[in-house]
C-alpha cells in the first residue's frame, strides 16, 4: 500500500517564468527591411504608435508571419500526460518534461469536474460534446479515482521491490499529471491558440479537447498582457497565425 497521499486535481497549471516577448519587438523586426540599422530608433515614440498598431494589424492580416518570430515565451504547465501528447504535436517549441526514469513520480492524477461535457455525439469530423448525466459523473470519477489509486499502488510496489524507476513507471495512466517547460516565440503561441482554443468569429473552427484547451485558456491570458496589439491584431484577423 502507498504510504503517499494519493491528489486528484480538476485544474492545470501555467506559469509564464520568463519572457522576451513585447509589441515593440515585432515592430523593430518588420521596419529593418526598410530602415535597416535605424530600425529601433523610432520605437517607443507616441508619434509612432498609431503606425505601429497599423503595422502589426498589416503583418497579421496580410500573414507576414516572420517579425512575430522575434519574442520568447518560457511556461511551466503541470497537466495531465495526455494534454502533453497532444501539445507535443506542435513542433513549433522548446520542451523539456520531467522525467519518471529520474525521479519517483508523485500520484497526482486529474479527474474531469462537474462541467466537463462528457457525451460525445456525431461522427468524426462533425461532432460535439454535450453534458453528461449526473449518473454518467459518478461513475467517470469512480472508475478513473480506483484505477489510478491501483495503479500507483502497484507502482509503489516494484519500487519496494527494487524494480527501476523506468520499469514500474509503465503501470502508470495517462491521468497521471507531469510538468514540463515549454518556449515559443508569439507566431507560434498564435498557431497553437488558434487550434487548441474554440472562439467564435475563427475564420477556421477548432475543436479541441477540453483539457488541452484549458492550457491554452492560461497561455492566451500571458500572451494578451505580454503583447496587447498583437493580440488584437490575432483577434482581429479571425485568429488565424500570420
Amino acid at each position: 500500500m502507498s504510504e503517499h497521499e494519493i491528489i486528484f486535481k480538476e485544474d492545470v497549471t501555467v506559469e509564464l517564468i520568463k519572457s522576451s516577448a513585447s509589441d515593440s519587438d515585432v515592430v523593430w523586426a518588420a521596419r529593418v527591411s526598410t530602415a535597416g540599422e535605424n530600425s529601433r530608433t523610432s520605437v517607443g515614440d507616441e508619434a509612432d504608435a498609431t503606425k505601429d498598431v497599423g503595422l502589426i494589424n498589416y503583418l497579421a492580416r496580410e500573414r507576414h508571419g516572420s517579425p512575430f518570430e522575434h519574442t520568447s515565451m518560457t511556461f511551466f504547465i503541470s497537466a495531465p500526460i495526455f494534454v502533453f501528447r497532444e501539445f507535443m504535436r506542435h513542433r513549433i517549441a522548446s520542451y523539456n518534461e520531467e522525467s519518471g526514469r529520474y525521479r519517483e513520480l508523485r500520484p497526482v492524477f486529474y479527474v474531469p469536474s462537474k462541467d466537463r461535457k462528457l457525451v460525445q455525439i456525431g461522427k468524426t469530423g462533425a461532432y460535439e460534446f454535450i453534458d453528461g448525466t449526473p449518473e454518467q459523473y459518478e461513475i467517470t470519477v469512480k472508475a478513473i479515482k480506483e484505477s489510478c489509486t491501483t495503479a500507483y499502488e502497484n507502482y509503489q510496489k516494484m519500487l519496494d521491490a527494487g524494480v527501476a524507476r523506468e520499469v514500474a513507471r509503465a503501470v502508470l495512466p495517462v491521468t497521471l499529471f507531469s510538468s514540463m517547460y515549454v518556449t515559443m516565440n508569439a507566431r507560434a503561441l498564435m498557431n497553437f491558440l488558434s487550434l487548441r482554443t474554440a472562439r467564435e468569429g475563427s475564420h477556421f473552427p477548432s475543436y479541441p479537447q477540453r483539457e488541452i484547451e484549458m492550457v491554452a485558456e492560461k497561455m492566451e491570458e500571458h500572451f494578451a498582457r505580454l503583447m496587447p496589439i498583437t493580440y488584437g491584431a490575432f483577434q482581429k484577423s479571425g485568429r488565424i497565425a500570420p
